[in-house]
């Protein structure tokens, strides 16, 4: 009984406590905060105008639409331009407290390699292989500028002109195995192919196989290395099934030759022939290594 009235005292308080405990919660939810003037967080600034107007216009100029990505050639004149825009971009006072830094070699460079390719932009993806730093594990290039140059003034020939020249070259053997050897077996006719091959090969010979076989030939009747080169007859081939063979035999000479394999029909020392029929005085001083149908074999001393 002494705590009766201390219950009915709280049981009537606790509604006004729970009032003024969501009141609070209430108050203190829907009051606006105040900045913390202490704080170090910074907004950032709005680009300027002059910067996102350089940064609008395409890589190659105001004037000049977009390539589709991946399909933008290295170009000197890309390149020049790439480094012109990036001088006009750090030239802008983007951070309102002066301009960037000079856009040096380095500068340009860190900036390519810091990953600024990941759109796929082929032109400058070359340009940053092309400077960057061999790798360890990279293998030096096997071409080199000085080896590339060489080949270009020493005999470099495009594709179109090499298929023209061994077409020609063909057809240049298979005239000289047709009219010098059309009645020869196989043998006799490699064996003759051979030789034409060996001069082309030896030095002593203009060094294709066309200017071994025509050799002289412009100098008058029976003044060339092979007879019919300038005899003064026709050299259009009259016999179909002859020609035939020697086009073919000459195709596959030619491979070998080009491809700077042996024949093997002959040596290679073997630079000379002649027919039964005649009896050159130059046979006399040189060594005789064979004998094929109608043909007698001669290598220099």
């Amino acid at each position: 009984m002494t705590f009766g009235w201390q219950n009915k005292v709280a049981r009537a308080a606790s509604p006004i406590m729970a009032v003024c405990a969501a009141a609070l919660v209430l108050f203190v939810t829907f009051t606006p905060a105040h900045a913390d003037t202490r704080s170090n967080l910074a907004l950032p600034e709005v680009m300027p105008e002059a910067i996102a107007s350089l940064r609008a216009q395409p890589a190659l100029g105001p004037e000049t639409l977009p390539p589709v990505m991946g399909q933008q050639a290295l170009t000197p004149e890309l390149l020049a331009n790439y480094v012109q825009r990036q001088q006009q971009l750090r030239s802008v006072d983007v951070t309102l407290s002066g301009p960037q830094p000079e856009l040096t070699t380095d500068v340009l460079m860190g900036y390519i390699s810091r990953g600024s390719l990941a759109g796929g932009n082929t032109a400058l993806s070359a340009i940053d292989a092309f400077t960057a730093p061999a790798a360890a594990a990279r293998p030096a290039p096997s071409v080199t500028p000085d080896l590339l140059a060489s080949y270009v003034a020493n005999g470099f020939q495009p594709t179109e002109k090499r298929v023209q020249v061994a077409e020609k070259e063909r057809g240049c053997l298979a005239q000289a195995i047709y009219h010098e050897a059309r009645g020869e077996s196989a043998a006799g006719q490699l064996a003759v192919a051979n030789v034409i091959v060996n001069r082309a090969r030896s030095g002593k010979f203009p060094g294709s196989l066309c200017g071994v076989i025509y050799q002289n030939a412009d100098k008058g009747r029976y003044r060339c290395q092979f007879t019919f080169a300038c005899d003064g007859r026709d050299d259009t081939p009259g016999e179909r099934a002859a020609w035939a063979r020697s086009k073919e035999l000459a195709r596959e000479v030619y491979a070998e030759y080009a491809q700077g394999t042996e024949i093997g029909a002959l040596p290679k020392s073997v630079l000379y022939y002649h027919t039964h029929a005649v009896s050159p005085s130059w046979s006399r001083t040189y060594n005789r290594v064979a004998v094929v149908d109608s043909h007698i074999f001669y290598a220099p001393n």
